[in-house]
């Protein structure tokens, strides 16, 4: 089950990536599974169409999933070469919200990269 959590400070967008990559890399959607529309998404998390496509494209694009026009959205049966395997997607998600943060707090690249090895280090 899909949840957005309006308190969070992560985008809607990314909560909807990461809980699908969460649940293809778990087993509890399998290569194959067809993916709720985007609009019958949207509206079962009361959020915008536009932030459920936006996730869909992202993993996507991580091939995760894969887009068959009208046929409708699919976990991928296999990955494409050159494509990240979800613990890498998962990873540089993460990776972009953290560089997202830490630029809206004024941090400089230098910064937060000493942070993250000193994070990695502990």
């Amino acid at each position: 089950m899909l949840r957005i959590d309006p308190a969070s400070p992560e985008p809607p967008f990314a909560q909807l990536h990461e809980q699908i990559l969460a649940q293809v890399s778990h087993g509890i959607l399998a290569p194959g599974d067809r993916l709720p529309t985007v609009r019958r998404l949207a509206g079962d998390l009361g959020i915008a169409p536009n932030t459920v496509a936006r996730a869909y494209r992202e993993l996507e694009a991580d091939g995760v999933l894969e887009g068959r026009g009208r046929a409708g959205t699919f976990v991928r049966a296999t990955m494409a070469a050159g494509q990240a395997a979800p613990a890498a997607a998962s990873a540089r998600a993460a990776a972009q919200r953290y560089a997202e943060a830490t630029r809206s707090l004024g941090v400089t690249p230098a910064e937060a990269l000493a942070l993250v090895r000193q994070a990695l280090g502990a």
